[in-house]
Order: C-alpha cells, then sequence, then structure tokens
C-alpha cells in the first residue's frame, strides 16, 4: 500500500509547490518588494521580501485569525492588552493601516520593548509557514510583484529555501494524514449530535461538543488542544467520514480597528504592455528574466540561440532589449551594431548583460549604440529600474 502512495506524494507535492517555487527566482535576483499571489478564485497573499528573503506574509482567508492566534502563541503579554492595541492602531499613520498593519504593529511592539525581538522573529516565522501552506493547498497561484519599501525595517530575514522545506515536510505530513481536500482554515461542526453520542463515550461527547461549535478554525482547534494541526484534524476524520462532524468555512474576524478604503482609480482604456527581449545563451538567465518581466507585467520574449536572435528581434520587434555580451559565434556588440543600422531599432533601450564589467567593455558598448550596461548576476532592483529609465525617456522624447 506505502509503495503505491508514494508516486501520487511526489506527484502532489511537486505540482503544489510550484505556486511558491517562484520565490526561489526571486532570492535569486536579490528582489525587495512584495510578491503578490493570486489563485483562480481571486484569493490573494502577500508576500514582502528584502534582497530575495522574506519579512513577512499575509492575505488570505483568515489573516486577522492568524494574526491573533500567533500572536496569543508567541506574545502571551499582548492579547491581555486589546483595547489599548486598537488605540495604537487608530494612531498610527494611515501608509502603515493601508500596508500591513500586523508587521507595523509588531516594529511599534519591539521598539517599545514590548515584545522581544526573539518573539517577534518566532511568530512572523509561523505567520509565513501558515500562508505558505495555503498557497501550496491552493496549487496554482499566478505572480505579480510590486517594488516598494513600505515596511520598515526587517526583524527578520527567512530563507526562502528553508521556508519551502519546512512547508513540504507539513504539506507531505497533512497529505500523508489523507486530510488533503481540508483546509486547516475550516471549522468543525458536529451535523448529527444523536449518532455521535451513541458511538463515543460521555465524556469525549462532552469534550467534542464544547470544541467543534463551528466557530472556530482546525488551526484554532490544534492551538487550544496544545496539539499539532494534523494530528487533530486527522482525529476527526472517522467522524467526518461517518457524516456526524462536517467541516464548514468561517469568516475571518474583523480588523482591530477600521482601516482607511482606497479609492480604486478610474478605469483606463487596455494600454499592450511593452514587449522585453532578453539575448542570452544561458537558458537559467532567460528563465529568470522571463519570471521577473512577467511578474512585473511585461511581455517576454526569450532567445538563447545567438545566430537566430537577430531575426527573431526583426519578426517580433521588443520595446526594450537585453543583450548578453559574449555567445558562442558571435557576441552582444555584433549584433547590437547590426541593429543600429536599421530604422526601425535606432531608438529602441538595448542594454549589455556582462560578467566581466571593466572599462573598456564599456565604451565599446557605447561605441555600438548601447543604452547602457549592467553586470551579471542580474539584481532585480536595477533590471526593473534600468527598463523603466529608459522607456521613461523614450516616451518624453516622442
Amino acid at each position: 500500500m506505502a509503495v503505491q502512495e508514494t508516486p501520487l506524494v511526489s506527484i502532489s507535492l511537486v505540482t503544489a509547490l510550484k505556486s511558491i517555487r517562484f520565490l526561489e527566482t526571486l532570492k535569486r535576483i536579490r528582489f525587495s518588494g512584495q510578491l503578490i499571489l493570486t489563485d483562480p478564485k481571486g484569493q490573494q497573499w502577500n508576500f514582502y521580501l528584502y534582497l530575495g528573503s522574506i519579512i513577512y506574509a499575509t492575505g488570505g482567508v483568515h489573516p486577522v485569525r492568524r494574526w491573533q492566534r500567533n500572536l496569543a502563541t508567541h506574545c502571551p503579554q499582548i492579547p491581555a492588552q486589546y483595547l489599548k492595541l486598537q488605540r495604537e492602531l487608530a494612531e498610527s499613520k494611515t501608509t502603515a493601516l493601508n500596508n500591513c498593519w500586523e508587521y507595523h504593529l509588531l516594529c511599534l511592539w519591539v521598539a517599545q520593548q514590548k515584545i522581544t525581538l526573539e518573539q517577534a522573529a518566532k511568530m512572523i516565522r509561523a505567520v509565513v509557514c501558515e500562508v505558505l501552506f495555503d498557497v501550496v493547498q491552493a496549487m496554482r497561484a499566478t505572480p505579480q510583484i510590486k517594488q516598494d519599501n513600505l515596511l520598515p525595517k526587517p526583524l527578520v530575514l527567512i530563507d526562502v529555501q528553508q521556508a519551502i522545506a519546512e512547508v513540504n515536510q507539513l504539506w507531505q505530513s497533512w497529505w500523508n494524514a489523507k486530510v488533503a481536500k481540508y483546509s486547516p482554515n475550516m471549522a468543525a461542526t458536529i451535523k448529527q449530535p444523536e449518532k455521535l453520542q451513541k458511538c463515543t463515550t460521555a465524556k469525549v461527547y462532552q469534550i467534542l461538543t464544547k470544541l467543534l461549535n463551528g466557530q472556530h478554525p482546525l488551526r484554532d482547534l490544534a492551538v487550544q488542544m496544545r496539539q499539532d494541526v494534523v494530528q487533530v484534524t486527522r482525529s476527526l476524520l472517522p467522524y467526518i467520514e461517518l457524516g456526524l462532524v462536517e467541516l464548514v468555512s468561517v469568516p475571518d474576524l474583523p480588523i482591530p480597528v477600521d482601516v482607511p478604503v482606497l479609492k480604486k482609480p478610474p478605469i483606463s482604456v487596455t494600454v499592450s504592455k511593452p514587449l522585453v527581449a532578453c539575448v542570452d545563451d544561458s537558458p537559467l538567465v532567460c528563465q529568470t528574466m522571463e519570471a521577473l518581466l512577467v511578474a512585473a507585467g511585461y511581455r517576454f520574449v526569450g532567445v538563447e540561440d545567438a545566430l537566430r536572435s537577430f531575426a527573431i528581434l526583426l519578426a517580433c520587434k521588443p520595446d526594450f532589449i537585453f543583450l548578453d555580451l559574449v555567445m558562442p559565434h558571435t557576441n552582444g556588440y555584433e549584433i547590437c551594431a547590426k541593429l543600429r543600422k536599421l530604422s526601425g531599432f535606432r531608438d529602441t533601450p538595448i542594454v549589455i548583460l556582462t560578467g566581466n564589467d571593466g572599462i573598456v567593455d564599456r565604451v565599446r558598448a557605447k561605441l555600438v549604440g548601447a543604452s547602457d550596461f549592467l553586470s551579471k548576476p542580474v539584481d532585480a532592483g536595477t533590471v526593473l529600474s534600468v527598463i523603466r529609465k529608459h522607456l521613461e525617456q523614450g516616451v518624453i522624447s516622442s
């Protein structure tokens, strides 16, 4: 039996983890900003990163419940001051309320020495793990990135690989417990009390009626019972399969303070997204650039065969071009010089990519008409900045 289940587990893990693998790309290019993952149902999760490491995560169906649950677990001295918490939130800046109020509060409490940095770090790690698990369970999520610096100094830097390994292990335990189709955000409620009473002892029934009231998600139950959420859910599985207990959706709790509602911008006419091309014989560079630029809202074409690059660029007429300096049979200088001789590419921004950032190379790049020069390995912030810089210049000059 175990031998037959192994491939299924592997397939499930590969499929599920696809949604969060994009974080590895952001780590590789040391991205700072916000990653927004959206599933087919419109559910969104937000990850905040600093130089490729996770500093916080939020979103999903229960951001407030998740916050309060982990606050009670890791910072037990805070929930007792709930009314004061509301006042502190009300006095916070609007930008803090609009952008991850939970994280701003943790920073405030650390600064005021109400909680220790170690407590904040443990809570953040637990929150990030829960968010990652929910994204994994969604199976499919579309990434979008935003470069912003709205979060304060990082309280903790969470390595992407370590976080993925942790959630991988948790998801495998969830799958092996045969509860993969259930969300830990669902609440258990007794569906057939009479039948349940007949098949349990009086003491067990009393405990179940107290706990399974349809008000508390499985994750909350696990905290109350001081058990692992996998263990709690697995213990309820026989009752669920018999139809005596059912899992139901439960709404999130209200945010402790009113968050100002941002006015939606007026609907604008859809404009074609700029097309960015990258000519580089390294598949990893092309894949990394594609993941970054598509998530940033650009269209992308990658060309790994330098000999075919000229024909492909002529056919697709990109708005911006990255050219690797050193490639088999040709180089970025030659391709750039040829493109500049054509009227359709005289004003197209062309940026040379190289692992050897020398003065001679920079001068030669300018002589053949390159717009800019970037060193490898590419940095997310630099790549996005150079694209914006040259595309905006093109709009102004035109």
